[in-house]
């Protein structure tokens, strides 16, 4: 591991610089809805629900605290309900950064919309609530977003990545991080370009995007009895999501796990990785010390 050095405050300004110039790795852990228990069809074997979110703080913390904070980044993305007690259990000095798994794509303003907004997350609780970050376009917000336009006849592709793109537009006035999920379908894959592309452009349009890292997600590969992505093939679409957008950090969407992490490490192009369920047989789900140890092997 590489040993972490005091900071002071002038260091954490120095290195918000460094990352945005390129070369910080990004360590993301999306926790979808790891919290459901086991008796209600889940896979949380973990802790109770009112100690879930606070628990793998606890227990994942101290095991990053060796990593050069200036070289590597770790993000959680929790479901909204964990979020406070999970922003409660982090110490002064942890390296965890808490996010949210989405926001709204309208926000509160003062002497605007003070908050009429049942049912939905905007960028100000986020951010009220203590997270840094947020996840935006991740593969299921998509096909949820997909779904309910179907429901309403529109089929045109692109209003998707429009309502992402208010999304995005309300984290970063915010100030919170954003990483923004692309990918395509089995369907879409003969098109991937046109696909991606139009994501990219549409998605990050009139955007500052200095605090926004791109997680690529090969939706066709993922999920039991697909074929992963290969390594020629997230190196290709790694080159061509920093060609499309001036060299932004592109990151692997697709699950970063135990037995492909070499392999994306290898990949120059490729500047961290997300990770979900780390134990994918036996009892499946979301372990910690099995995360740490992603981590370990990604970074060694």
């Amino acid at each position: 591991m590489i040993a972490l050095p005091a900071q002071t405050p002038s260091d954490e300004t120095d290195e918000r610089a460094r990352g945005n110039e390129g070369y910080m790795k990004h360590i993301y852990l999306n926790l979808k809805r790891f919290d459901v228990p086991t008796d209600f069809g889940g896979v949380n074997r973990l802790a109770p629900i009112t100690e879930w979110g606070a628990h793998i703080v606890t227990q994942t913390q101290e095991g990053l605290k060796g990593y050069d904070r200036t070289q590597v980044e770790f993000i959680q993305f929790f479901p909204e309900a964990h979020l406070l007690q999970a922003v409660a259990a982090k110490k002064s000095d942890s390296p965890v950064q808490i996010g949210s798994q989405g926001v709204y794509r309208n926000n509160t303003a003062p002497g605007g919309n003070f908050g009429a907004f049942t049912t939905n997350r905007p960028a100000s609780i986020v951010k009220a609530m203590g997270c840094e970050a947020t996840l935006i376009g991740h593969c299921e917000e998509r096909n949820d977003k997909k779904g309910i336009l179907a429901e309403a006849n529109v089929t045109d592709a692109a209003a998707v990545n429009r309502l992402l793109n208010q999304e995005i537009r309300c984290a970063i006035a915010e100030g919170l991080k954003v990483v923004y999920c692309i990918g395509e379908t089995q369907e879409e894959q003969p098109e991937w370009e046109k696909v991606l592309g139009e994501q990219l452009d549409i998605g990050l349009a009139d955007v500052d995007r200095k605090n926004i890292v791109i997680a690529y997600e090969p939706v066709w590969s993922i999920g039991p009895g697909k074929t992963p992505a290969s390594k020629e093939y997230i190196t290709k679409i790694a080159r061509f999501v920093k060609e499309r957008t001036g060299d932004m950090d592109v990151v692997y969407g697709g699950g970063l796990k135990a037995d492909n992490a070499a392999m994306l490490a290898s990949i120059e192009e490729i500047d961290g990785g997300l990770i979900a369920l780390t134990r994918f047989q036996g009892e499946i789900g979301f372990y910690p010390e099995e995360y740490l140890e992603i981590i370990r092997l990604y970074l060694a």
